[in-house]
């Protein structure tokens, strides 16, 4: 309870509340086609793989939108960056609402849609930038848990569509971030922690062995995450030909289990480490995964796994980016957009491997698999790079080191250029 207490009190908490809100309604209008593919799917007949391809655009192009967000956000602040994606998604929500009737139009959409998939690096940064090293996996874990949007969207999403129409979901999705802007507006104050850096010390991490190294890990983790949440209500509806509304229920079990356990993963690397939260991580979703192909018609079994996974997806994302502050410590926006941005694109993986795998082989099994081993890849890879990274700014495991000095003198310009 002390210890509770004491990170209240390091920090600003309408801010911290304010930017779990604000990722939390943008994260359920990204994955909108995704809860609504079951609808979308029959109004234009789409292929297996046509509806890997439908899901996998907002995914792809959220992805593409995070760098440059975060990069706008170092220079007009973060609160100002995340007031105006807003409004530019509620512009997009309202193109949706009159103007999407065809099957093109919807991939246009989905286009739109990557705007909100753009908040990531925004959020997190905003939410934790008033919090010291030592409670920043904490921190990010509460703002990152606002990936829970996806339990909004495949919970209400669904039978909204059913009653009024899918288009009309985009309609009413549009009035839902009235709320969010509001919270944002009044509660929010920018953190101190903003520099002004030219546009080289901005982008130092993409020329960097690290930043590469923690994009593929975020492939897995989060790529996981989104792409199974966006591509589960077609996977449950056609493996089970259970109704589209109860396709969008077991898909909110699972995702439930992955937004609570964010914190948890945050919470736990800042006592166990991030590197070996990580491990434990990767090992139990190659695992599941692999096992999940291989349930056939089996329902309740195959949602209690990919509950199970998504709840380990959950906490190596928590795990990762209590990380990020740690070997970036005064660039962590433009940091964890840069990462966002590369390992998101990971979640286009699945909704297209699972539709080809469906299309051409007649079975989901070999989309599972070929995620699963890039998950044992990523894992190998990893735990090469932790040797460096536990002698130079990481505690053994991956906990914070006790001052910060260690990871100011990494990520100095000559240190930085030893590190590529």
């Amino acid at each position: 309870m002390s210890d509770y207490k004491a990170f209240l009190r390091s920090g600003h908490v309408p801010t911290l509340l304010a930017s779990f809100l604000y990722f939390d309604f943008t994260f359920a209008i990204w994955v909108l086609n995704g809860a609504m593919a079951p609808f979308i799917s029959e109004t234009f007949s789409l292929s297996p793989a046509e509806k890997g391809f439908m899901i996998s655009v907002p995914i792809l192009a959220g992805a593409l939108m995070r760098f440059p967000l975060g990069l706008l956000s170092q220079y007009i602040g973060r609160k100002s960056a995340a007031m105006v994606e807003m409004a530019l998604i509620m512009l997009a929500l309202a193109y949706g609402y009159f103007f999407v009737d065809s099957h093109s139009e919807v991939i246009a959409m989905g286009v739109l849609l990557g705007i909100a998939g753009g908040s990531f690096g925004i959020a997190l940064s905003l939410g934790s930038g008033w919090f010291p090293p030592r409670y920043k996996g904490l921190a990010m874990g509460i703002a990152g848990a606002g990936n829970s949007g996806t339990v909004l969207a495949v919970l209400f999403a669904p039978p909204l569509a059913a009653r009024f129409g899918w288009q009309a979901v985009y309609g009413l999705a549009a009035f839902t971030m009235l709320l969010p802007m509001a919270v944002m507006a009044v509660c929010a104050k920018e953190p101190p922690d903003r520099e002004h850096q030219t546009l080289r010390e901005h982008t130092a991490c993409l020329f960097e062995k690290d930043g590469w190294a923690f994009s593929l890990i975020y492939v897995i983790t989060f790529g996981g995450f989104i792409g199974l949440a966006n591509f589960l209500p077609t996977y449950f509806y056609d493996q089970f030909h259970v109704t589209k509304v109860e396709a969008g229920q077991l898909t909110m079990l699972a995702t439930l289990m992955g937004s609570a356990t964010r914190v948890v993963g945050g919470w736990l690397s800042d006592r166990w480490g991030g590197i070996n939260t990580l491990t434990a991580v990767l090992v139990f979703v190659v695992c599941t995964l692999v096992v999940c192909g291989t349930m056939g018609q089996q329902l309740a079994p195959t949602t209690l796994l990919f509950m199970l996974c998504f709840a380990a997806l959950g906490a190596g994302n928590g795990a990762l980016f209590q990380l990020v502050p740690l070997r970036w410590p005064v660039t962590t926006a433009v940091a964890g957009s840069m990462i966002g941005e590369l390992g998101a694109l990971g979640g286009g993986f699945i909704p297209n491997a699972m539709g080809l795998s469906k299309q051409h082989l007649g079975t989901y099994f070999y989309g599972f698999l070929a995620f699963a081993l890039l998950g044992v890849a990523v894992l190998l890879m990893m735990r090469v790079m932790q040797v460096r990274w536990t002698r130079t700014w990481a505690e053994k495991g991956g906990r914070a080191r006790s001052t910060g000095s260690t990871a100011a003198a990494f990520n100095s310009p000559r240190a930085r250029r030893t590190a590529r």
